[in-house]
């Protein structure tokens, strides 16, 4: 059920804004997906059904200061940071020109210094301890801005998770903590990875305010998030979502999801529900749907190709940003 935009003054512009933000994202990743499944590319991890929780988030932060500490299904926040579409597909094919890594690391480990997004990398929950130490720089240099980190809720579970909230909570650290609790840590389900009814109620022990919001509404989770940065402290937010497809392009969820589960979690779509929304709001028409789709077809295959014909890194920057080169006088 979608809250009410304007019980919160919530502008139908703004509304409407985070709706064309979470369609780029599915759009995008359905062509990666695609591009994947016909050899173009080697590995997908995907963003479906969490967009609404990415973008109502991104929404609420400053992107003029803030810093971002994302993991890897967090498409939708990148894009809406400011990645470009060629960005991503840079990315996805590996090339030379990736803003992320040079095409060095794997897919979705989203990195960009301008834009403030700390790199990733393949073991989890790392973003949470370099978030702690971003924020505590900032709190050092008396400089004003949140450092925002998401995670999945099975890297609730790791060292770091705790050792950087702790952290965070004792010094009180300008860190917003947005646990994307999509039900499954690849196959394991919520209830055979977390003892706790909610990964929320763990920020007490970290002396912060714990809250659990839809995910799948962006109108509430840019509410939340929102509440959090206005507050000038530490907050960990959970945000209830679905993954609709696999865990990556190497996992298959029909062998440990029935097909009435899956069906369920289609049915709580966040796009879909959050499309009605707007048109019953009258702020969606056909008309205006099939001009972003139109829109973002001819950005989407413009950075297809781009990408795809776009060359490798050479071999003589095999090394670069990997090992520093003395200079000799």
């Amino acid at each position: 059920m979608t809250i009410s935009h304007k019980e919160h003054n919530i502008s139908d512009e703004l509304a409407t804004d985070m709706y064309y933000s979470m369609l780029r994202a599915r759009r995008v990743d359905e062509r990666l997906w695609l591009l994947n499944r016909s050899g173009k590319i080697p590995f997908v991890i995907s963003c479906q059904g969490q967009e609404a929780a990415q973008v109502g988030a991104a929404f609420a932060l400053d992107l003029t200061q803030d810093y971002i500490a994302p993991y890897y299904r967090d498409l939708g926040l990148v894009l809406q940071a400011g990645m470009s579409v060629k960005d991503i597909m840079l990315n996805a094919f590996a090339k030379g020109e990736d803003p992320n890594s040079g095409g060095r690391q794997m897919q979705a480990h989203w990195s960009h210094k301008q834009l403030r997004i700390l790199s990733g990398s393949s073991p989890v929950t790392t973003q949470v301890v370099h978030a702690a130490g971003v924020a505590l720089a900032g709190k050092m240099t008396q400089k004003n801005f949140y450092t925002f980190v998401t995670l999945g809720e099975g890297s609730s579970n790791q060292g770091d998770f705790h050792e950087g909230l702790n952290f965070i909570g004792v010094h009180q650290l300008p860190v917003i903590t947005m646990v994307e609790n999509n039900q499954y840590a690849i196959s394991t389900p919520y209830d055979r990875q977390v003892a706790s009814p909610t990964v929320a109620q763990r920020a007490g022990s970290y002396n912060m305010p714990g809250v659990v919001v839809d995910g799948t509404d962006p109108l509430a989770v840019y509410i939340e998030v929102k509440k959090a940065r206005l507050s000038n402290k530490p907050a960990l937010i959970e945000a209830l979502c679905s993954r609709l497809t696999p865990h990556s392009s190497d996992d298959d969820h029909r062998v440990y999801r029935s097909s009435e589960e899956l069906q369920s979690d289609k049915d709580k779509d966040g796009l879909h529900h959050y499309e009605l929304y707007l048109r019953n709001e009258g702020l969606l028409t056909d008309a205006r749907i099939e001009e972003m789709e139109a829109q973002l077809k001819v950005e989407i295959n413009e950075a297809t190709n781009y990408a795809d014909q776009a060359p490798y890194a050479s071999l003589e920057h095999n090394l670069r940003y990997v090992y520093a080169e003395e200079e000799t006088s």
